[in-house]
């Protein structure tokens, strides 16, 4: 116990705990830190406290024309007022009146404006017209929205929402619709910050509305839509010593919410996804603004954010269940409603099941997995063998249906595409764990799965792998010559799923750290030899996989390095506090106005967080069996839960690596197993499980090959686990 004595004085002197008894169960370096250091998590939460969200701002350097008390609309002290009159052309600059209102971080629902009445100048037929535009940014804040459902086929507006302001008091609310039989439309629900509001009309409008008059506004308000996610709502959550990245996990949680609602008809993307199966039930969309029409894909990240922070798994369950609902009888899943469920994507029905396989995971839905069990054999079973280039065993885009169809971007690919086929392998090896969990005659389904898997996973290695760079080549160009460019999806899911080996897994990371690094993320091709422009793309949603594979080769360091670089950048740009569908050029949103700010697919880092620096997985359907395998990287504490099926599971963690010395304490659910993993940094540390010793250095346990030790956990009490020298006799 001597050494023991001395650890505990060193930390205190080092400053990681104020007092310690010399026994290794009273290391609380955790509680001693948080108590102090680490305030209450909630204070990171972006939720509006209440569904009427209001206005923080009007930006004075937008305000135009003849404007009186513009703050008025916010601080209730008299009306904001826009007077304009017609005047003689050439005689005075005519200015429509104009503010810009700031609602101070990305919202989503429908507004309402309180009017306090209007007024004709020079009998001038029509009411006063207020056009509005809305934008999640300024940089794309014109006299129109950045997007409007107009765009993409419902023609009802020219981009901006018009209102004919009546001359008495009432309130205004943008419904989705028309005033007057086909004029003065509005769009409905909006995901923006600012809107730009203005006295003028459309000329299409007349004699309905007018540009000149006088329109009084006393206040205004947003009817927040989407899922509020108040601290009282969350079930999991996530705190740590680095700030930052605290307050980017609930960003991403925050981005989700908004992206969590209820489908309707007159809200979704209109390009015919409006389908009756959905209409009243809650969904996860793929962004606030668009595409407001649940993507099977996205919910490949989107979806385990949710899991991780609340109980919303019904969400990513409707929208599994009603594409499963629409497969083709070829076996091929439709990716959403759009197109009534016929968009041709390749990778989609791979996603599905992947999907189908975390909702099992992270949620224990035996219901839904015995329901849709037959459509995961029809999918692998008869759908892609359909379109398998049977000499080399791997899915080649342009076998069978496969020509034609797109993926998550619409890539320009051909031949034994490495994504699809990394992803295929993903989704063999997800769908034989489901039915070994399940068990009896569908071990034969499990067997074969298995098999097939390490059949393709052989060839892309055999075939699709470039030794000259150490990365997979994307596909072919034209004929059998694969093409000179490497994707970081196919790379990235290359070791998520154990194609790559271990020295391969680290040549491909290399090449990406090389060849991909930009100040905004990394990106999605090294070059541009399939399309412009590609070299200087991020999607945050391929690069999840990419930081997945950082992680799980043991590169925490490298992991956190990218999500700083990506989600620093989402974090520290307009409209700052959601995360991207994608970034372009010189780190601008990567097509231009269209781009969501708001996109589901967006927020990895929420799981990114949760599965490795806190480091709970689910290892059986709903966590009846887990583990916890914190990577720490630069991090010194994390503390957090995960909800379960039968209740959280709960982990604080302390680390000091520069003198070998790490604490964890965590409790889970009674019925689960688990098995925790702490790290050992050398041969002359020892562990402490509730103070009595588990693991010698040097004795006859020896360490696992990344320098962890195991120690299996069978009850639902709270444990302790304590790594530091080696205890020695007096």
């Amino acid at each position: 116990m001597i050494l023991l004595t001395l650890l505990a004085r060193s930390l205190i002197g080092l400053g990681f705990i104020r007092s310690a008894r010399a026994d290794p169960s009273s290391y609380q370096w955790q509680d001693s830190l948080s108590s102090d250091a680490a305030p209450d998590w909630q204070k990171y939460v972006r939720s509006p406290p209440n569904q009427i969200v209001r206005p923080v701002a009007v930006l004075a350097n937008y305000t135009q024309g003849n404007v009186t008390n513009p703050n008025g609309l916010l601080t209730g002290r008299g009306a904001t007022t826009f007077t304009r009159t017609s005047v003689s052309a050439g005689t005075e600059k005519d200015v429509p009146p104009t503010i810009v209102v700031d609602f101070g971080q990305n919202v989503v629902g429908v507004l309402s404006i309180n009017f306090d009445g209007a007024q004709s100048f020079n009998d001038t037929p029509g009411l006063p017209g207020i056009r509005l535009a809305f934008s999640e940014t300024l940089q794309y804040l014109t006299n129109v929205s950045d997007f409007s459902r107009s765009y993409n086929g419902d023609t009802i507006t020219p981009g901006s929402d018009q209102i004919a302001v009546n001359p008495y008091p009432y309130t205004w609310t943008d419904i989705h619709g028309c005033e007057y039989g086909n004029e003065v439309c509005e769009d409905g629900l909006h995901g923006f910050r600012y809107v730009k509001i203005y006295l003028d009309a459309l000329p299409s409008d007349a004699p309905d509305t007018t540009s000149y008059g006088s329109v009084s506004i006393g206040s205004m308000s947003l009817n927040f839509s989407a899922f509020l996610g108040t601290p009282n709502t969350f079930t999991g959550y996530f705190e740590s010593s680095d700030d930052q990245l605290n307050q980017w996990w609930y960003d991403g949680v925050y981005t989700n919410d908004m992206c969590t609602d209820i489908f309707r008809v007159n809200d979704t993307d209109p390009r015919g996804a409006a389908s009756p199966t959905l209409i009243g039930k809650l969904v996860l969309h793929d962004g606030a603004k668009r595409d407001r029409d649940p993507y099977v894909g996205d919910l490949a990240v989107s979806a385990r954010t949710s899991y991780v922070s609340h109980d919303l798994h019904l969400a990513p369950r409707n929208v599994l269940a009603d594409l499963g609902d629409h497969q083709r009888a070829d076996g091929w899943i439709p990716p959403a409603s759009i197109n009534n469920y016929t968009l041709p994507l390749l990778d989609y029905p791979l996603w599905w099941v992947v999907c189908s396989y975390d909702l099992f995971m992270y949620t224990g839905d035996t219901a839904y997995i015995q329901q849709y069990y037959p459509n995961i054999v029809k999918v692998l079973d008869t759908f892609y063998p359909s379109v398998t280039n049977t000499n080399t065993s791997l899915i080649s885009k342009g076998v069978g249906v496969s020509g034609g169809y797109g993926d998550y971007a619409f890539l320009p690919r051909q031949g034994p595409v490495t994504y699809y086929n990394a992803l295929y392998v993903l989704a063999l090896d997800n769908a034989a764990s489901i039915a070994t969990f399940l068990g009896g005659s569908k071990q034969a389904d499990a067997d074969r799965w298995t098999a097939r898997a390490q059949v393709v996973s052989a060839a892309l290695n055999k075939y699709n792998f470039d030794t000259t760079n150490g990365a997979f080549f994307d596909g072919t160009c034209g004929g059998e010559a694969y093409c000179q460019t490497h994707a970081q999806d196919g790379n990235s899911l290359s070791i998520v799923t154990g194609v790559a080996n271990g020295t391969r897994a680290n040549q491909v990371l290399s090449y990406l750290s090389s060849n991909n690094a930009r100040p905004y993320g990394n990106s999605f091709y090294d070059n541009d030899v399939i399309g412009a422009g590609f070299s200087q793309r991020v999607y945050a949603f391929i690069s999840y996989f990419e930081i997945e594979a950082r992680f799980l080769v043991g590169s925490a360091s490298s992991a956190l390095e990218e999500i700083r670089r990506l989600y620093g950048w989402m974090a520290s740009h307009d409209p700052m506090s959601t995360q991207w569908e994608g970034i372009g050029d010189n780190g601008t949103p990567y097509e231009g106005a269209y781009t969501s700010m708001a996109h589901g697919w967006g927020t990895g880092i929420v799981p990114a967080l949760t599965n490795y620096v806190l480091g709970v997985i689910p290892q059986g359907p709903g966590f009846s069996v887990y583990s916890i395998k914190p990577m720490p990287g630069d991090i010194h504490w994390a503390k957090g839960a995960v909800p379960t099926l039968n209740g959280p599971i709960r982990v604080s963690w302390n680390s000091n690596p520069g003198g070998g010395q790490f604490y964890l304490s965590a409790s889970a659910p009674a019925g689960t197993q688990g098995t925790i993993y702490v790290p050992v940094a050398n041969s002359t540390v020892a562990v402490y499980l509730d103070s009595k010793q588990y693991f010698a250095a040097n004795g006859t346990q020896s360490l696992s090959q990344d320098g962890y030790v195991a120690i299996p956990i069978n009850d639902a009490q709270t444990h302790t686990i304590t790594v530091g020298f080696q205890q020695k006799s007096n």
